[in-house]
């Protein structure tokens, strides 16, 4: 078969990885530490058939190039690395198995868990056997990309950090059941940008979207029929919009074009864009895992292994998921920071919240340090200046709980603050015990000892009450264990130690008092979240009461258990959350500004005290009772000031102000 490319290859640039289209072909660049040589293989459009094989050029440092002529986007290619096959050293080369580019820009084929993926025999050691089928018919093939205009980053929106309200969502669970949204465009980037969306972004007053993962990613081997990696930790493609979301998932291209256009209609609708980021491990698992791009690549290069011991050779796991990326190595650093670069030039997206965070910060040793080499790589790129950088602060690495323990600019989930304010509204004993009054004012002022000593500011800690990972909003107040049998583990995944409540009953009850019960603490916990110093963040659905009916790990639930249901919500909820969110804006407690010129002062702080919690600032009273009786306001918080009601969680508006507080109700004041 004749091809319309150049029959020999050219030496190329060292840069940008990655296969480019450039004047008069396309040239491609890898790097491979150990590899002593790669192939460059191009394959017909359909990437079913190989065409022809080209040695790449090596430089010395182990960057490896090549120019074709002739060639240009729509090339489909793979590569085969050449080296040791010495898995106890941690060396995986196999020039059998085809490699998916890991600077990929478009990636072409359907992914199937198959024996030939991987490199040794299936059912034997992987230390002393190899496995040499060509892989190449089965294997997942990057696509050479066109050449696109930067995206406009002059059209984002800029919100300050203290006026920032985060919003997580999954693209797909958002959509699929909203009866308002045209069924073609359900599940889809697409459909975040539509009106109907947007409107609700508006009426909320929410700034900023977290996306859940939305890079190229793959389902675990061997999940139970019809279950799926819906929430999408599991990345392979790091520069590759994940086709699922897209109306043409079938088009590499027209999938990358969407995502390009819901960012610009959110920037044109005032929003910003982050995405969560999954740089810590990747599909190929541990030692027994498959070999499909970063493993056959250079394998001890990208990973973590074991150097010594009776696990040498072996990879070291600090992510649960069986292997650990090595961010340490300067040359997996600056993929690292090369995708984050290529999300914000050519896609446009606001910032990121990186799942597992420490290790991005652990060093050689395997130690974390907030002066790791890829901190200060990542703050010398221009393209990720101003870019909002949110750490999920723990991994399963030693040491691995490190909130507090980022550096400036970062802002971490502050879970102190979810286990602190549940605690408190549940009464269920957190982590550390009871939750003390005091400690819940230090959630409150933004955990400032977690912070403010190195000069951090509030809006350093995410507060949260709920996330994707765990029970809903309503199901917090709803279940006091976990229902996870839909995920095929016999109920054995998901978190233990929820601290959550159901008030009398165990999911949905008729009875009248456990349901106001309930619809009262959902107040509540919202309105602490809303107005507490930090950065807010709201999980999509708790603002209409959305329910997963128990299950608190729907990572596998592509299905209505997993979609948020749009056609239960509680309107009367979304309102009140948009009411609060509006005080927030208008300068409530909450806002920095309040607390940054008015000193802070609490009141009722014995956990014996009589009176309810309350908090001053300025013109601003906050006052808390989560008692299951009425508790005053403390006098003294009163004193000097005519106060007017702003918000009061309980049912019923008091006509005296300073009254008591209902039972389990927060009350905000305003002079």
């Amino acid at each position: 078969m004749t091809t319309p490319f150049a029959a020999t290859l050219a030496p190329g640039r060292r840069g940008p990885f990655g296969a480019h289209a450039v004047a008069g072909g396309v040239n491609l660049a890898v790097w491979s530490e150990h590899a002593t040589a790669i192939d460059w293989c191009l394959f017909d459009a359909a990437g079913a058939q190989e065409l022809a094989r080209h040695r790449l050029h090596r430089d010395a440092d182990g960057v490896f190039h090549g120019f074709l002529a002739g060639a240009g986007p729509g090339l489909v290619y793979g590569l085969r690395a050449h080296g040791p096959n010495l898995p106890r050293e941690g060396h995986r080369f196999n020039p059998a198995k085809l490699l998916l580019d890991p600077w990929a820009r478009e990636i072409v084929g359907r992914f199937e868990w198959r024996p030939e993926h991987h490199g040794y025999v299936l059912g034997a050691s992987p230390f002393d056997t190899e496995e040499t089928t060509d892989n190449a018919v089965h294997a997942l093939k990057a696509r050479v990309a066109p050449p696109r205009e930067p995206a406009r980053r002059d059209r984002a929106p800029r919100h300050a950090p203290a006026a920032r309200v985060l919003y997580e969502l999954h693209v797909k669970s958002f959509s699929m059941r909203h009866p308002g949204l045209p069924p073609e465009v359900r599940g889809t980037y697409a459909a975040l940008a539509h009106p109907v969306a947007l409107a609700h972004f508006r009426r909320l007053g929410v700034t900023t979207l977290s996306l859940l993962p939305v890079q190229y990613r793959l389902n675990e081997p061997m999940m139970a029929p019809g279950l799926v990696n819906h929430w999408g930790y599991n990345t392979l493609g790091f520069f590759c919009p994940d086709p699922r979301f897209a109306q043409q998932p079938g088009d590499a291209t027209a999938v990358a074009d969407e995502f390009r256009a819901m960012v610009a209609a959110l920037h044109a609708a005032g929003l910003e864009v982050l995405m969560d980021v999954v740089y810590n491990h990747t599909p190929e698992g541990n030692h027994f895992g498959p070999t499909l791009s970063f493993r056959g690549l250079d394998q001890k290069s990208w990973y973590r292994v074991a150097p010594d011991g009776p696990d040498r050779g072996t990879l070291v796991d600090f992510t649960h998921c069986g292997n650990t990326v090595n961010v340490a190595h300067p040359g997996v650093a600056r993929f690292v920071v090369d995708s984050l670069a290529f999300w914000v030039r050519e896609m446009g997206v606001d910032g990121f919240r990186f799942d597992l965070a420490p290790v991005l910060g652990r060093g050689a040793d395997g130690a974390f340090s907030r002066d790791a080499a890829f901190f200060r790589i990542l703050q010398a790129e221009p393209a990720l200046d101003g870019v909002a950088l949110i750490a999920e602060p723990w991994d399963g690495g030693p040491r691995g709980y490190r909130v507090g323990g980022f550096p400036a600019p970062w802002q971490e989930w502050n879970d102190r603050f979810r286990d602190a304010t549940r605690g408190f509204w549940l009464s269920q004993p957190g982590p550390h015990g009871p939750v003390t009054r005091r400690e819940m004012l230090a959630r409150l002022a933004g955990s400032p000892e977690l912070y403010a000593g190195d000069g951090r500011p509030p809006t350093s800690s995410v507060n949260f009450i709920a996330v994707h990972d765990g029970f809903t909003l309503a199901d917090l107040v709803a279940y006091a264990r976990k229902h996870n049998h839909a995920n095929g583990e016999d109920n054995r995944d998901g978190r233990d130690d929820e601290h959550s409540a159901n008030f009398g009953a165990e999911g949905p009850t008729t009875d009248t008092t456990i349901r106001a019960t309930r619809a009262a603490v959902q107040r509540a916990l919202l309105a602490t979240l809303l107005l507490a110093q930090g950065t807010p963040m709201l999980l999509a659905g708790d603002e209409f009461g959305h329910s997963q009916h128990g299950n608190n790990n729907a990572w596998n639930q592509d299905n209505p258990l997993g979609w948020l249901a749009w056609d239960e919500a509680d309107d009367a909820l979304t309102a009140f959350v948009a009411r609060v969110l509006a005080l927030r804006g208008e300068g409530a407690l909450g806002a920095p500004a309040t607390w940054h010129e008015a000193p802070l002062r609490a009141f009722a702080l014995d956990d014996d005290a009589p009176e309810a919690l309350a908090v001053r600032a300025g013109g601003w009273l906050l006052a808390l009772n989560p008692d299951a009786a009425p508790r005053p306001i403390p006098p003294e918080a009163l004193e000097g000031v005519v106060w007017a009601l702003a918000l009061d969680t309980a049912a019923h508006t008091p006509t005296d102000v300073t009254a008591a507080l209902a039972p389990r109700s927060l009350r905000l004041l305003r002079r």
